[in-house]
């Protein structure tokens, strides 16, 4: 192959930036992922039914309900009836252990732009299960509209750690009994592009399992993902939740829509 004339030859220029703080902390949490056996159990939904409800309900009070509300409160319901989604593993010395609080804690994966640029960044709801969806949808919209100092404060702080430090902690927080592991943590996690018209199927997650959805087919067709630490699930008790899953989607989910959407029609 004959080379290329050195004359013809353009040579890029390079720019340098910093590596953020916040970047910092996602990093961190994609590197500590990496040492969780993760799994993806995925199932095909018919969603059609309960799209036409969430429609129907259109405006309401607190705005239309989006789809990670409806996701958050009927995984909620799931992992109240299945104590294993509300268990993370304790790694000891000798022995592990696993621990299960008593309640879920839903963590939210928050895409904003800041001074021009995209910053990652979770915000946790306690007992989604036990929530109206506008009042899922209003957190939701908190999280991507109030003060960054007002809702993500811990967040904040931890990206101000040193690096070695934040890991500590992120660490020690993800092995301990402690009932503010579920706080710090989560017990489950949300992470969707369907909003954007894209799926991230297999993202990195420090919870036991991370539920993330694509964008409904024409046809009302919605693939569900669930991502699960094999050290405490296998993929029957995966795959059966994901059933259960869709069973309270198109029952109990379909019912409060359709109740905000008689709300709407009578006041």
């Amino acid at each position: 192959m004959p080379s290329i004339p050195s004359r013809h030859v353009t040579r890029p220029t390079v720019t340098r930036s910093r590596f953020t703080a916040a970047r910092s902390c996602v990093s961190d949490v994609a590197q500590l992922a990496r040492e969780i056996p993760l799994f993806p159990v995925e199932r095909t939904m018919q969603l059609g039914p309960l799209a036409a409800a969430r429609a129907a309900a259109g405006a309401h009070a607190s705005g239309r309900v989006g789809w990670a509300a409806i996701f958050l409160k009927a995984y909620g319901i799931v992992a109240r009836e299945t104590p294993l989604l509300r268990t993370w593993l304790v790694r000891g010395f000798l022995f592990s252990r696993l621990a299960t609080a008593s309640e879920s804690v839903a963590t939210l994966a928050v895409n904003r732009i800041e001074d021009g640029e995209d910053r990652l960044i979770w915000g946790r709801l306690a007992a989604p299960d036990t929530r109206s969806l506008p009042e899922i949808q209003q957190f939701i919209v908190d999280c991507a509209t109030k003060p960054m100092e007002e809702m993500f404060k811990r967040q904040l702080q931890l990206e101000m750690v040193p690096g070695f430090l934040r890991r500590t902690i992120l660490r020690w927080n993800m092995n301990s009994f402690s009932r503010k592991r579920a706080t710090r943590i989560g017990t489950f996690s949300l992470s969707t592009l369907a909003g954007m018209g894209a799926t991230n199927r297999f993202h990195p997650t420090i919870c036991t399992t991370s539920l993330s959805y694509a964008p409904l087919d024409p046809d009302g067709r919605c693939l569900v993902t669930l991502i699960a630490d094999h050290r405490v699930l296998d993929g029957a008790v995966v795959a059966r939740a994901l059933v259960r899953l869709e069973e309270v989607l198109c029952h109990e989910m379909l019912a409060e829509l359709r109740g905000l959407a008689d709300t709407s029609v009578f006041t």
